[in-house]
């Protein structure tokens, strides 16, 4: 990050993001939104490497911690004059998937953006790392969250090491099916199933 930040001011302003966008009119919408995504949204590598994962179960937790990491990142962007490198933390890969649910509301969120006047921050070709996963314990992000919300939800926040071994396990697993190079590659004998 070029400037440097303490966490506790990024969490101040976390917090007052939040509770902005959690007072407009439309943010129920919003979360109802996001656990509909669940029906459109296939995902290989992020949801799955949850233990029992369940997306309809899970989707209203995931949804609170993303908003506030999305809040964290908001922080940093004004924080830092709108560096967008800046503000995309690195973010556990669930949350980081949630996000893309999030952004998939773009209307709504336009809503929310316009009446807010605080940015939704999230740039996919300014993450870090090989599809995300590269949060990890005691980071920045990790620092920021704390001081904003509290501890994280521990089924969610997966460090980057135990992101990737579940990863490694879930390459093994879908490689029997045709699945490789982490979903990007899919080689399915339809006509012979």
């Amino acid at each position: 990050m070029s400037t440097v930040i303490e966490p506790e001011r990024v969490a101040e302003r976390a917090r007052e993001i939040l509770e902005t966008w959690q007072a407009d009119e439309e943010f129920e919408r919003l979360r109802t939104g996001c656990a509909m995504y669940s029906n459109d949204w296939d995902d290989f590598y992020g949801y799955p490497i949850i233990v029992d994962y369940d997306a309809i179960k899970d989707a209203p937790d995931l949804f609170t911690e993303t908003t506030r990491v999305m809040a964290l990142k908001s922080a940093v962007y004004e924080m830092t004059d709108e560096d967008e490198k800046a503000a995309e933390l690195p973010v556990p890969v669930a949350i980081d998937t949630m996000s893309h649910a999030l952004c998939a509301q773009f209307t709504l969120l336009s809503r929310v953006q316009d009446r807010t006047g605080i940015k939704f921050v999230h740039m996919t070709d300014m993450e870090a790392g090989d599809q995300g996963g590269t949060w990890d314990w005691g980071d920045f992000t990790h620092q920021c969250y704390r001081a904003a919300f509290g501890p994280v939800n521990i089924r969610f926040w997966v460090g980057k090491d135990e992101t990737e071994r579940r990863r490694q396990v879930l390459d093994g697993l879908y490689a029997g099916i045709g699945v490789t190079e982490r979903g990007r590659k899919i080689s399915i004998d339809f006509a012979s199933v």
